[in-house]
């Protein structure tokens, strides 16, 4: 298992130990072995990511890029905006750094296989990621 983490935006430095950590954690909950890269990044770079890749002229707040599965390790990136975690957690009232987390996470269930196209889909990942803060005691 190899997970990096790279702050690209001047607040991400903050977060990259407890992310590795927190990667480590679901990787290792999943019975996942992985390479995975958490970037974080400003507006401007989610954007750009988001336009060229998915054809969305728009900020978001997570973009997970799988790269590559080869004998059972398997090979992503995850992008988190750190600009619009903060928004999304005034919004909604919780700590930037749970925000954040969630967000990893998030990024990380994509990596690994898990959608959320559907209503369903989408519900199970959102209870992965309360269990996975749950666990890792992130409030």
């Amino acid at each position: 298992m190899l997970v990096q983490v790279f702050a690209e935006h001047p607040d991400g430095e903050a977060f990259v130990d407890e992310t590795k950590r927190l990667v480590e954690y679901v990787l290792n909950k999943e019975e996942r072995n992985a390479e995975i890269r958490v970037v974080y990044v400003q507006d401007e770079e989610i954007q750009a990511l988001n336009k060229k890749y998915l054809q969305h002229d728009y900020v978001t707040d997570v973009i997970s890029f799988p790269l590559d599965e080869e004998n059972g390790v398997v090979e992503g990136e995850v992008y988190v905006c750190i600009d619009q975690a903060k928004r999304q957690a005034e919004e909604h009232s919780v700590p930037v750094r749970r925000e954040v987390s969630r967000l990893v996470i998030h990024g990380v269930l994509h990596i690994i296989g898990y959608d959320d196209a559907t209503p369903d889909e989408r519900s199970f990942m959102q209870q992965k990621e309360d269990e996975y803060l749950e666990m890792f005691e992130i409030s």
